[in-house]
């Protein structure tokens, strides 16, 4: 286990060089939210929780199996053209949230980190644009092993997720509220929440329609899915799953097997 403060806002600049200069491959994973409504019961900071709380958990993950990793200051803000027309929306466009992640990755990697990890849960497609643009600038120019971006809309982890999830009618509903409940219990109005019927919209399939906001989908509350079916257990047990995903391919990008496995003829050590 790292004996350090995983956040990396945490530290001096000292404590930070001494950090990069003792690991020999040091992470840094670099959450990426938004700022944008979340039906009437979750904050305006519903993306940035959930990617904070998933960096922090892998973080911590990845320190138990040797793997120097920091969690970096939260971006609040992204692509959220989707939100438009209510109150609490804050979007930037596509090329100006690619030109700050990848100027900001390439201080991490100048200053010595080996890999930085951008991690985001603000599934609009602009912002999923954005970060992969930014993954594969900094690829092109860093190596591959220098960054990754996992994404919950891979087939390879989505398939893995809630029933909820899967359906495309997730934003705000069941899937977003059990995670912020499992995260910040109380930034969540239970109240509200209980409330709320299910609007069994899909996003996924409104955007695929050429629909452009919420309003234009029929989620005139800002929410899609079954809220008041949320729990704190359901978001844990999505947390395990997402802190799999962030560990698994912060591994494989820097070229590491899983603990416990002795390569086999052929393999890199």
């Amino acid at each position: 286990m790292i004996d350090a403060p995983s956040a990396l806002a945490d530290l001096s600049s000292a404590a930070l060089r001494a950090f990069l200069d003792a690991a020999p491959h040091p992470v840094v994973i670099w959450p990426v939210g938004s700022t944008e409504p979340h039906g009437p019961h979750l904050p305006l900071s519903t993306d940035v929780i959930l990617a904070e709380e998933n960096a922090h958990r892998a973080a911590q993950t990845l320190r138990a199996e040797g793997v120097s990793a920091l969690v970096a200051p939260t971006l609040p803000y992204g692509v959220t053209d989707f939100a438009a027309g209510f109150a609490g929306a804050v979007s930037v466009p596509k090329e100006a949230l690619v030109a700050l992640l990848v100027a900001g990755a390439e201080c991490y990697l100048r200053d010595g980190f080996a890999h930085v990890c951008l991690l985001n849960h603000h599934l609009e497609p602009g912002q999923l644009e954005a970060v992969a643009a930014a993954a594969r600038q900094l690829a092109d120019v860093h190596g591959a092993g220098a960054v990754s971006a996992p994404q919950v809309i891979s087939r390879r982890w989505g398939r893995r997720l809630t029933a909820e999830f899967k359906s495309g009618a997730c934003h705000a509903g069941c899937y977003e509220s059990s995670l912020v409940l499992a995260a910040q219990p109380g930034l969540v109005d239970k109240p509200a929440m209980q409330a709320l019927p299910e609007v069994p919209i899909s996003l996924s399939a409104a955007i695929k329609a050429g629909q452009h906001t919420f309003l234009e989908a029929g989620a005139d509350h800002a929410y899609t899915g079954a809220p008041a079916q949320a729990t704190a257990a359901e978001g844990q047990q999505t947390y395990r799953v997402l802190t799999e995903m962030v560990v698994t391919e912060v591994r494989e990008a820097l070229g590491l097997h899983p603990p416990g496995h002795a390569p086999h003829d052929g393999e890199t050590p």
